[in-house]
């Protein structure tokens, strides 16, 4: 089997010394005497009459209140008829989450789940965190609510405190309250400032699904048989592992592809070869001038992919040269979540000329943000752009707070230490299970890829993806899933997870992964 290869040092570095953990040999009725040592009794599969193994969870010392809303099946009802059928849930039996606390979850039953999708990464300090709650309780017994035509501390306040963390020319705020808006405003901006229409994006980025960013959105499965991509042109994703170049020196991470490479250390030939594909396209698909281009830092629902190194920071340099700005969508990647930066943009060495922020921004609060020079944004000052909820006061008092707890409890630190370690540990079970094409990521923003063999590199099928996914779901670790076949599980936690939730959630994701080939093994 090919081997990765893995970077880091120091602290991080001894992390990957750690002992392996033997996976868990799931089917009681196999005779097995060997057990894990988080092993916590035994669960019958909701996908199988099979009992099995089930990890022990670690301690938790919150108890949820009593559950006293409509009983599960009538929520099934109502959700069939009053709410739209777009509206997706995940697994067969959905769950009905009753509360939340840190990094956990409860359903409607006192269930306790880890939350490894943290709300689709928008719980960045911690479900109901102690700080955010207080702020938010004292600003709702001040003032709910007064739109940015008149005054008001909190948002002032935040807007110090926020562009405080972007370097010169970053200066200027302006509030909305969803990633979506927030690159719509940016698109406007872009196109106002430039006096030009085009803008470059990335096949498998997201950036929004309302009509205006469905443009920019490259993933088929948000896309409607109707126009919206008028002026948005679509480049090849530079993914190292997926995409036609990589090899195992390309990306900014701890965990490398296990494709062969052979550049230098201080050359990048699948740079080079994305580079060159960005160039044909400025020369054959656009006006010479344009308005600008946009990227996620990391790809998020695109299944966690990162760029060669340096690619950004060339393809920044392209874009200029045609009159363009550069939109850098920290959506995802923003407010700490790759540990080594606050901002995912400064992994690449590069300054943008718009940053977009949303989810994190205030621990699930809807909130977002575009902040931007002076000079762009005065571009607006020609007709009237107006929000009518964004910087409202509440808003802005959770989002300081979320600031300040990133800061006190050390999430940043946090986000790159049990992030690496997880990435690791993920790592050795790549080595165990071939159904694992590739580990990667950044921080607390993982992906793990998940293909029939790593030989091919052809997508696990869906139907075994979901079979996967649906027993980590019963042994109590909820994950998201992506990529453009949904190939990809998605791990962005709440900050706040320790080393032990991760041995926790890395025993569950081994066993359901071993029930899985015992499903192939069966089925052959």
């Amino acid at each position: 089997m090919m081997q990765r290869v893995i970077g880091g040092c120091g602290f991080l570095s001894s992390l990957s010394k750690r002992k392996g953990r033997v996976p868990l040999r799931l089917f009681a009725t196999s005779g097995s005497s060997r057990f894990h040592s988080l092993v916590g009794g035994l669960w019958q599969s909701s996908n199988e009459n099979t009992l099995l193994v089930k990890p022990k969870m670690p301690p938790c010392d919150f108890s949820p209140q009593p559950y006293e809303s409509y009983p599960y099946e009538q929520v099934l009802k109502i959700r069939q008829r009053n709410l739209s059928a777009s509206l997706i849930t995940y697994y067969k039996k959905p769950l009905l989450i009753h509360q939340g606390h840190m990094q956990w979850l409860f359903d409607s039953e006192g269930r306790r789940y880890l939350d490894l999708f943290g709300g689709i990464v928008t719980i960045s300090v911690g479900q109901c965190h102690p700080k955010v709650m207080v702020a938010a309780q004292k600003q709702l017994g001040r003032l709910w609510h007064t739109t940015n035509i008149h005054l008001h501390p909190s948002l002032h306040e935040y807007a110090v405190k926020l562009t405080a963390l972007f370097p010169e020319p970053l200066k200027v705020l302006y509030l909305t309250n969803s990633g979506s808006e927030a690159n719509d405003l940016a698109m406007l901006m872009a196109r106002c400032y430039t006096q030009s229409f085009d803008i470059i994006n990335l096949r498998g980025g997201y950036h929004g699904s309302s009509p205006y960013t469905l443009g920019l959105t490259a993933v088929g499965l948000y896309k409607y048989a109707i126009a919206n991509s008028f002026g948005c042109h679509a480049t090849i994703c530079p993914d190292v592992y997926r995409g036609i170049w990589g090899g195992s020196h390309c990306r900014d991470s701890p965990v490398q592809t296990t494709r062969k490479c052979c550049c230098s250390p201080d050359c990048c030939e699948a740079k080079d070869r994305y580079i060159e594909q960005l160039k044909e396209m400025l020369n054959t698909c656009v006006p010479r001038r344009i308005a600008g281009f946009i990227a996620e830092s990391i790809q998020g629902l695109g299944g966690v992919v990162q760029y060669p190194k340096e690619f950004l920071k060339e393809a920044y340099q392209l874009i200029r040269a045609r009159g363009g700005v550069c939109i850098a969508d920290e959506v995802q990647t923003g407010f700490a979540r790759t540990g080594s930066h606050f901002w995912g943009f400064q992994s690449h060495d590069i300054i943008p000329d718009i940053v977009t922020m949303a989810k994190g921004i205030a621990n699930g609060f809807p909130m977002a943000a575009v902040v931007t020079s002076k000079e762009i944004s005065d571009s607006l000052n020609h007709a009237m752009h107006f929000n009518t909820f964004g910087g409202n006061p509440v808003a802005c008092a959770i989002g300081s707070a979320v600031l300040d707890v990133i800061e006190e409890d050390g999430l940043q630190r946090n986000s790159e230490a049990v992030g690496t370690y997880m990435l690791l540990e993920l790592a050795k079970l790549q080595d165990k299970f071939n159904i694992i094409g590739d580990v990667r990521g950044k921080g607390l923003m993982i992906g793990v890829e998940m293909v029939t063999d790593q030989e091919s590199r052809k997508p696990l099928p869906p139907e075994e993806v979901n079979l996967i996914w649906e027993d980590c779901k019963e042994m109590g670790v909820v994950i998201g899933k992506g990529g453009l076949y949904g190939q990809v599980f998605r791990i962005k936690p709440p900050m706040c997870i320790t080393v032990e939730d991760v041995d926790f959630a890395i025993a569950v994701f081994s066993a359901a992964l071993t029930r899985q080939m015992e499903r192939r093994a069966a089925a052959n």
